[in-house]
């Protein structure tokens, strides 16, 4: 294949990012966009904390968030492969550096490479191929994760796809156990969806082989398994953590695939809005565009029209697993239009468990792709039409999907700005926190005022000032108990002199308290700048 024929490998990841991104954002001393309260601010946080935290070393977790317990680098829904990767040049990067951006950039690019992969030896000629990848490449549950970037990572699920649907890779374990040790680096819900794609080949390959080679299958899955494991642990993962009772909230909702869901993204199909937390969390919707495909695909496999259907059997191997994800993510709470159809009562005994799932609606996306791969893979046998069906269907779904990429792209503008912080404008704010031994929030929740959490947690971090409280994605009771305890003592008037308090909500210092109002924040601050005021 030429360098020319090659060219929409790079072309299309591209384009996609300059529709869905503003190319400011991937500028990595532009940190401005990323501390406005979004969950990709805590991704660039936590990154931040960890690389200027002297004591972590290799620990995958930073004090300088959570203090004193500290706090994983995977719960504070950073990304602990970008994370690692930039130590060894963090040297090199700015004071404060954003991997977010290119990390979005880079997944595109991946994401177009496995999908060209997949597609490539079913593909009648070229034009039909890179329609083919364009639709595979960027559905519109990928342009809905701009609000968090880690799961920007569908590659790894082609890349699992790829793996499955080869006979000869899909008994490499080696590649298997480097898929899967990648996934655990990147986010826990990707594992567990490429985890369901590799024991469903481990099912098959066992089925299939002779008793000497299901022996070395079963020592390769534990082999693997096991460095999964201690990889996760070393993450932070399989600690005790308090159990948010949420599971069904974010489930996808039955009519997911054919419902945008979000009026405001201007699709082509009526948008019927979902219930609060499944219009994120379970947006499912496939396109129009890919949505088309299906008569045309149905008509093929009717009909038997090209191909042995090898690879559509190999599919079927992935049915158990696949129909656990899809019941996970529907929940024991189906909805369809909005509407409450059923409840299903639970054992509490499942409840841990679930709840390690709680945004179960996500779990479909490994069944979605698998279904955009076997519609392309069965309208490719129809040879001399292909061509037309899949320009039709990109046209419409690029068509559909415009109002989505103009949303998502709209969130990133403030990158343009160049503007680091809006909410502590007030130069006093850093030798407010550079006063201080530690900083602290009242009331205890980072997520009551995210963006001004943000913007001072980063502060201080530049200041190697550690801060009692993050937004993570799990909290363990000792942290609880501590912050629980540090409330009633504020609340009864006992503080820590060395500590910066920072007010929210409707909160009040206590009577006596020295207090400084900046930006129209109060604070409480510590001893030292008290004697030591700062106009």
């Amino acid at each position: 294949m030429s360098a020319l024929a090659r060219l929409p490998l790079v072309l299309l990841p591209v384009a996609l990012f300059l529709a869905l991104f503003h190319p400011a954002t991937l500028e990595v001393g532009n940190v401005g966009w990323l501390l406005r309260g979004s969950d990709n601010g805590e991704n660039a946080l936590g990154t931040h904390a960890w690389l200027h935290d002297r004591d972590a070393g290799w620990s995958a977790r930073t004090t300088l968030l959570n203090a004193p317990e500290g706090v994983p680098v995977l719960f504070t829904d950073s990304n602990p492969l970008v994370t690692l990767a930039a130590k060894p040049l963090a040297r090199l990067l700015p004071a404060d550096a954003q991997l977010v951006g290119p990390w979005v950039l880079l997944c595109l690019f991946l994401q177009t490479w496995f999908a060209w992969l997949l597609l490539r030896r079913y593909a009648p000629d070229p034009l039909s191929l890179w329609c083919g990848v364009a639709l595979l490449a960027a559905p519109p549950t990928l342009m809905n994760r701009y609000i968090h970037t880690n799961l920007f990572a569908h590659w790894l699920i082609l890349w699992a796809l790829w793996l499955f649907t080869d006979p000869r890779r899909s008994r490499a374990p080696l590649h298997w156990a480097a898929l899967l040790v990648v996934t655990a680096l990147v986010h826990s819900y990707l594992l567990v969806m490429v985890a369901a794609i590799w024991a469903s080949a481990v099912m098959m390959t066992f089925w299939q082989g002779g008793g000497g080679e299901r022996l070395r299958i079963a020592v390769a899955a534990i082999a693997t398994i096991g460095a999964v494991v201690l990889v996760e642990r070393w993450l932070g993962a399989g600690g005790r953590f308090a159990v948010t009772g949420t599971y069904g909230y974010f489930a996808m909702p039955l009519d997911a695939l054919w419902n945008p869901a979000n009026p405001g993204y201007g699709t082509l199909l009526p948008a019927i809005p979902q219930r609060e937390g499944r219009g994120l969390e379970g947006f499912q919707y496939l396109g129009l565009g890919i949505l088309l495909l299906a008569p045309a695909a149905l008509y093929a496999a009717a009909r038997g029209v090209g191909g042995d259907g090898a690879t559509l059997r190999r599919l079927a191997w992935l049915a158990p697993a696949f129909i656990v994800l899809t019941l996970v993510a529907i929940s024991n709470f189906p909805d369809f239009a909005g509407m409450k159809v059923a409840r299903f009562a639970l054992p509490k005994a499942f409840a841990p468990l679930l709840d390690m799932v709680r945004a179960s609606g996500r779990l479909f996306w490994p069944v979605a792709y698998t279904l955009i791969f076997a519609l392309l893979v069965l309208v490719f046998r129809l040879r001399g039409h292909a061509q037309l069906l899949l320009v039709g269907a990109l046209a419409i779904q690029i068509a559909d999907t415009a109002g989505i990429a103009a949303a998502v792209r709209s969130t990133s503008a403030e990158a343009g700005r160049h503007v680091a912080y809006v909410r502590t404008r007030d130069p006093r704010w850093d030798a407010a926190i550079a006063a201080a031994r530690d900083v602290t929030f009242v009331p205890a929740k980072a997520e009551a005022d995210l963006a001004l959490f943000q913007e001072v947690a980063w502060r201080a971090v530049d200041r190697g000032r550690p801060v009692r409280l993050v937004y993570a994605a799990r909290k363990s009771p000792v942290t609880e108990a501590r912050l629980a305890k540090e409330a009633a003592d504020f609340n009864a008037g006992r503080l820590d002199p060395d500590r910066l308090y920072v007010l929210t909500g409707a909160a009040k210092a206590p009577s006596g308290a020295r207090t400084l109002v900046l930006d129209g924040v109060t604070l409480v601050v510590p001893r030292r700048m008290a004697t030591n005021p700062i106009a």
